[in-house]
């Protein structure tokens, strides 16, 4: 597959905004139907728990969350909560969420209670027996950071950990053979001119999808970079990032036109430390939690929502990502129809 993709100028491709659903993004939890039904009372699509703050990776652009791990008693009153409210997906992360002593027991806790997609998000390093037991307790989506193309630069990237680059491809090329596998390439300085053959590399280790995002450290923009439509319709995230990119959007940041509010907040939730935040790039951010773990999270978060301004709120304005703030304008727009 040499010669996919190059660099290129902007006009060398006049741009064209395209009406699109939200199903023709990539991310399953987002589909035009949520956003027409959305409320503090329809089920709950997408939460996200973050099991443990430890991780034995040392990337340049982390947010870590702090704190101590939570317990498994505690995991699982979370997890119960939010069955009861309908929970259709769950993410658990970190830290590093395999190194959380309790995660098979979790994951299989999380399938019996028949939540339909059971996602975890890790940096790839830990052993192939790892993965095969969380796909055997009910995992069937990874989320994987691949952010170097060379075993140089992601040994460096991991920390100056020789050999976790190897280790971390390995796990994608299995993984991605046995279910839904993503990779997330977080752009920094050290590895930016080199997206490219990190997409190339991600394409021959047979990715489900690619997500290519600069860290919040970095600011919103990237280069723009020219990659095949045989290559881009393979992956949905990828070219939905790169159509954006190609239109002059930021990845992060809420424009003057996009809707103030964050209608993901009514159905989506992120926990950590017996606290429940907007979203995880808000925790991650080290922004304000909306209130304590607690029966009480949802009517808590519909205040929030109607209350917030997100183009006033400086995490909101900076860090919100295309994807989301596609979703709350989508959101506006049906609601608007209705009234």
């Amino acid at each position: 597959m040499k010669g996919e993709f190059k660099n290129t100028n902007l006009g060398n491709r006049p741009p064209k905004k395209v009406e699109m659903k939200l199903e023709d993004i990539g991310f399953y939890t987002l589909t035009d139907e949520r956003a027409a039904t959305a409320s503090a009372t329809s089920p709950l699509s997408r939460c996200e728990l973050i099991l443990t703050s430890r991780c034995n990776f040392r990337c340049p652009y982390c947010r870590s969350t702090g704190g101590e791990d939570i317990s498994y008693h505690e995991a699982t009153n979370i997890i119960k909560n939010w069955t009861d409210e309908g929970l259709q997906n769950i993410r658990f992360s970190g830290g590093e969420p395999t190194l959380y002593p309790d995660i098979f027991m979790l994951c299989s806790f999380t399938k019996r209670l028949g939540i339909e997609r059971i996602a975890i998000s890790t940096n790839g390093s830990a052993g192939i027996e790892v993965y095969k037991k969380l796909i055997d307790c009910g995992v069937n989506d990874f989320s994987v950071s691949l952010d170097a193309c060379c075993s140089e630069d992601g040994d460096r990237i991991a920390g100056g950990i020789k050999g976790a680059f190897f280790r971390v491809t390995e796990n994608i090329r299995y993984l991605s053979a046995k279910t839904y596998t993503t990779v997330g390439i977080v752009l920094i300085k050290e590895n930016m001119n080199s997206l490219l053959n990190i997409i190339q590399l991600a394409h021959e280790l047979n990715v489900s999808d690619i997500r290519i995002i600069p860290a919040a450290q970095n600011g919103s923009k990237i280069q723009y970079v020219q990659i095949s439509d045989d290559i881009l319709n393979k992956y949905p995230i990828l070219k939905y990032r790169v159509r954006n990119i190609e239109l002059g959007k930021t990845i992060r940041g809420i424009q003057e036109g996009d809707s103030k509010r964050c209608s993901l907040v009514l159905d989506d939730m992120a926990i950590s430390q017996g606290k429940h935040y907007p979203c995880i790039i808000y925790l991650r951010e080290s922004g304000d939690a909306i209130g304590k773990v607690g029966k009480h999270m949802r009517q808590e978060r519909k205040k929030w929502y109607e209350l917030h301004d997100t183009h006033q709120d400086p995490i909101c304005k900076k860090n919100c990502l295309d994807v989301c703030i596609d979703y709350n304008n989508k959101v506006r727009e049906l609601q608007n129809k209705c009234d």
